[in-house]
């Protein structure tokens, strides 16, 4: 399985849990009408976890201890404005920040930090009630005016394109009073809400105090509302937080510290659980989440079974614009030519299940006839053939992939059944932290890839609008132009209706797969894994005492866990 090839260094990703998730409501009553999620299928065979096992336990915690948590990669920084979180980078910031919202369990979208989101009539404005009482590290007040320079904080960095085309350009951030923040839109935006869960495309969401907006090292030395407050960073060994003493949620956090320990080596990161070096990891390494999916000696919960929204999907990503991804036959031949039943067999161990578009089966979003090219191999020897009579060359490209074993072992697989076809096809090993950026340069002709992990699929606009082509920056990273995605996108955005958004969604599938800019091969599985003091670590709640969603694609969320020592 590609490991961390993916959009780590320019959003927030999330990630998957163990309880089924229902679809959003709708309506005036709801924060985020037709926010729909649904209950995925991936793994049938995987194992359930029963009892105190999922991370989930109704037990009085005890206060106190340490927690030290192994994570597959280091960050550039804590500023949400500037840091390019993945996993880990979520992990951190929802330690030391607050998001303004969260997802509960049923996959709505519910109030976090803030007291209340809600829209006008046509979803074009939403006004965010500030919870009253809460304070910054730092001990000033978290008001209408902090929640708002923060929000415009984040619209100066990179990331702010996830918010600035939808915003009035005058006046799109106001503080009506100080309780109260009011963002104005040019068009109506449905599922807005879930851009503020600081999870997936929603690192907005996440509030930094003026203090740190202030600090030219602030993005070394994050101030928030979180459960934790930052004591030290060394990058690439460890990052440590202790206890908020003064918390606006009653009565957490329960763990007196929590540091973080990035393991870049899946193997290694094993060792270090089992050796005791850390206390609790994520993992996506099929081979690893083989080690403990059924071993009760530790706490364990993975996406395999349920989904809210869509999960991560491994798949080959082609530039468009370059030859000879340009010619659709070109791209036509190469979904014919991968067995993606082989692939999960081989390369991931039967852990993820092969997949054909960006959602998974029991998803609203689930295209039933996703109009994928059917795997023969015969078929794309055709194909291949043809374009090299009409080209006058054969066909002939660079995959790239990362430098690490599995990452490497992908890329052989699928070059060799790219040759069986005819192509000709060279690999190409680059560093995990240059990836991203020959993706946004489009300075590839084929990645392996992983991405689209999302509570909402409206959080992929990004990646998928022809809008965000920009010429030397491209979040369209494949560089579709196909003009009815847009329609279909905004569709998807602007609708009321969970049946017309689940049936844009679907579209949008069928016209990813008749441009085929991704060769999709898989779906990955994240799996949270723990030793057995380690309690709790997948059952947040809303800061009304509902359920909250839990472990999202690696991440989860740290108030809860306490440790039975």
């Amino acid at each position: 399985m590609p490991d961390r090839i993916d959009r780590r260094s320019f959003l927030a990703r999330g990630a998957l849990g163990a309880a089924g998730v229902a679809a959003a409501g709708t309506g005036a009553g709801s924060l985020l009408a037709a926010c729909s999620s649904g209950t995925g299928t991936g793994n049938p065979g995987a194992a359930k976890p029963t009892g105190s096992r999922d991370g989930i336990t109704s037990a009085s915690p005890k206060k106190g201890g340490s927690l030290t948590f192994g994570v597959e990669a280091e960050e550039q920084g804590f500023d949400p404005a500037t840091g390019r979180f993945d996993e880990t980078g979520v992990l951190y910031a929802r330690t030391v920040f607050d998001p303004l919202t969260i997802i509960a369990q049923d996959g709505s979208v519910q109030p976090y930090l803030a007291k209340s989101v809600t829209p006008n009539p046509d979803y074009s404005v939403w006004t965010i009630g500030v919870r009253p009482g809460v304070k910054f590290h730092d001990g000033t007040t978290c008001d209408a005016a902090a929640i708002a320079g923060s929000i415009e904080h984040f619209l100066t960095g990179e990331l702010g394109i996830t918010l600035t085309p939808s915003l009035k350009k005058v006046g799109g951030i106001t503080v009506t009073d100080p309780n109260t923040v009011t963002i104005t839109l040019i068009q109506p935006w449905v599922p807005f809400p879930t851009y503020l869960t600081g999870g997936i495309g929603g690192q907005g969401g996440y509030i930094v105090a003026p203090s740190m907006i202030a600090d030219k090292n602030g993005g070394s030395n994050p101030v928030g509302t979180g459960p934790f407050v930052f004591d030290q960073w060394v990058p690439n060994d460890h990052f440590t937080s202790k206890r908020n003493p003064n918390y606006w949620m009653a009565g957490l956090p329960h763990l007196d510290e929590i540091t973080y320990k990035p393991i870049v080596d899946a193997d290694s990161r094993s060792s270090a659980l089992k050796a005791g070096t850390i206390d609790i990891m994520h993992i996506d390494v099929p081979e690893v989440i083989l080690q403990y999916r059924d071993d009760a000696s530790y706490g364990y919960v993975d996406d395999s079974q349920h989904v809210v929204g869509e999960p991560d999907m491994n798949f080959v990503m082609l530039n468009l614009s370059m030859a000879p991804m340009d010619n659709l036959k070109v791209r036509q031949a190469m979904a014919m030519a991968v067995d993606s039943k082989q692939y999960s067999k081989i390369v991931d161990k039967g852990v993820n299940a092969p997949t054909n578009q960006p959602f998974v089966a029991g998803s609203p979003y689930y295209a039933t006839d996703s109009g994928y090219p059917a795997y023969s191999p015969s078929g794309a020897k055709t194909l291949v053939q043809e374009v090299a009579r009409e080209t006058g060359k054969p066909v002939s490209f660079t995959l790239a992939s990362t430098t690490s074993a599995s990452s490497v072992q992908a890329a052989q697989f699928l070059q060799q059944q790219f040759q069986a076809a005819g192509m000709q096809v060279s690999l190409q090993q680059i560093q995990q932290a240059d990836e991203i950026n020959e993706a946004l340069a489009g300075k590839f002709q084929a990645l392996e890839w992983r991405q689209f992990a999302a509570v909402d699929p409206d959080l992929n606009y990004l990646w998928w609008s022809p809008t965000e082509i920009f010429g030397t920056i491209n979040p369209n990273f494949a560089q579709n132009k196909d003009p009815e995605m847009e329609t279909l996108l905004q569709r998807g955005r602007q609708s009321t209706d969970p049946t017309v958004r689940a049936k844009a969604y679907q579209q949008i599938a069928q016209r990813l797969n008749k441009d085929l800019p991704y060769i999709w091969n898989d779906r990955a599985t994240w799996a949270i894994v723990a030793n057995s003091t380690v309690q709790n670590f997948n059952n947040p709640l809303t800061p009304a005492g509902g359920k909250a969603y839990g472990m999202i694609v690696g991440t989860i969320w740290t108030p809860q866990i306490w440790l039975n020592t």
